[in-house]
C-alpha cells in the first residue's frame, strides 16, 4: 500500500471521509478539491471527487466538464466522451465541451466525429491554436487513411504488408486472367 492510502484522509490530497466512506463536506468542497487534484496532476483521485458531484448534481455543466478532464487525463476516455457529449449537447455553443468531444473521439479512433466536433470548436474560437492544431492532426489522420498521401510504407503505423492472394489487394491491369 502507497503512503497515504488507507488513512482517513484518503489518497493524493483527497481529503477527509466520514463514517460511511463519503468525502466530508458537500458538493461544492467536493468540485473544488477535485479541481485542485486535477491541477495537482492528481486525475484519478480528481475523478473519484468529481464524479460524487456529478451524481448530486447532475446538471451541472462545470461540474461535469471537469470530471471529463479528470477522465480523460486518468485514460478513462469512454466515460470522458461521455460527460463531453453530454455538456455539448446540454449547450451547443460551448466551445471547450465540442474540443473536448473531439479530441476525446480522435483517441477513441473516431476521427469523423473528431473533425465534426473539433471544426465546431474552431468556428467558435478561431484563434485558439490548440483547438486548431488538433483540428489539423484528426483531418491528417482522415486524409492519410484514405490514401491522400499514397500508400502507407513498410514500417509506418498501421502498415500491414499484403498477402499473396490476397483479394482486396488493387487488380494489376498486367493481369492475364483480366485481359479479353
Amino acid at each position: 500500500m502507497s503512503a497515504g492510502q488507507g488513512q482517513a484522509g484518503g489518497g493524493a490530497g483527497e481529503g477527509p471521509v466520514t463514517d460511511e466512506g463519503r468525502p466530508a463536506g458537500d458538493v461544492y468542497e467536493w468540485f473544488r478539491r477535485g479541481e485542485q487534484l486535477l491541477a495537482e496532476g492528481h486525475p484519478a483521485a480528481a475523478e473519484q471527487l468529481l464524479a460524487r458531484a456529478a451524481a448530486a448534481e447532475p446538471d451541472s455543466k462545470r461540474i461535469r466538464e471537469s470530471l471529463a478532464r479528470a477522465q480523460f487525463d486518468a485514460g478513462a476516455y469512454a466515460s470522458a466522451l461521455e460527460n463531453f457529449r453530454a455538456v455539448a449537447q446540454a449547450d451547443p455553443a460551448d466551445d471547450y465541451a465540442q474540443f473536448g468531444w473531439g479530441v476525446t473521439a480522435a483517441r477513441l479512433g473516431d476521427f469523423e466525429a473528431s473533425v465534426e466536433h473539433l471544426a465546431l470548436a474552431v468556428a467558435m474560437r478561431p484563434k485558439d491554436d490548440r483547438y486548431r492544431r488538433a483540428l489539423r492532426q484528426s483531418r491528417a489522420t482522415l486524409a492519410a487513411r484514405a490514401g491522400a498521401y499514397g500508400p502507407l510504407l513498410p514500417g509506418a503505423p498501421g502498415f500491414v504488408p499484403q498477402q499473396p492472394g490476397d483479394s482486396t489487394a488493387p487488380d494489376d491491369p498486367t493481369d492475364e486472367d483480366d485481359q479479353a
